[in-house]
């Protein structure tokens, strides 16, 4: 478009702020969906029902709230980092927050039988949907795939699997006990 040239008319310093201020609303917008993706907890589903999530901090108990979720547990021990929140603090702001809260702590290593049925008691007594963490996520899910093996009408081995997996957690190791334990289920 050789030759042609802009001139300023009269609108335009009044145009030029409209889109200058249009170019700042539109920054800010930016900003904010930052900021809120930035507040979502990363969680993977196991069930429609139960998800798992690493760490959660106290700024994103509000957030969980809004996502939808009723219930948290925390199945990280306390003192394990010195960084983390003792979990009667997370019961508290859970509480603030309007989310039920039960804690159940497993332990580095072999889960121990005694806390695959305290998550299965607290999974059954919580309202839900509900969100199992700890620092990874990784306890939350093993430990969960174990209470869920154990439970009359359970899934079935395959299904605890996948959902391991969509989770992206590992449990090919845990297969010989969740085998047993769903054997276990049907016994009389």
């Amino acid at each position: 478009m050789a030759g042609v040239r802009w001139r300023a008319g009269p609108g335009t310093a009044f145009g030029l702020a409209v889109a200058v201020g249009a170019a700042a609303v539109l920054a800010v917008a930016g900003i904010s969906a930052v900021r809120s993706k930035a507040n979502r907890v990363p969680v993977a589903s196991l069930t429609r029902e139960v998800f798992v999530s690493e760490q959660i901090t106290p700024d994103r108990l509000a957030q969980l709230r809004r996502d939808g979720f009723r219930s948290i547990i925390d199945l990280r021990p306390d003192g394990e980092a010195p960084d983390q929140m003792p979990s009667a603090d997370v019961q508290r702001l859970a509480r603030e927050n309007g989310l039920g809260f039960a804690y159940v702590p497993v332990q580095h290593g072999e889960i121990a039988s005694t806390t695959v049925d305290a998550l299965a008691a607290s999974l059954q007594s919580v309202p839900k949907p509900v969100l199992l963490y700890c620092r990874t996520g990784r306890r939350a899910a093993r430990t969960w795939a174990l209470a869920e093996a154990s439970r009359p009408g359970g899934l079935d081995a395959a299904a605890i699997d996948a959902a391991l997996k969509s989770a992206g957690q590992p449990g090919d190791d845990l297969a010989g006990e969740i085998g047993s334990r769903i054997a276990a289920r049907s016994a009389p």
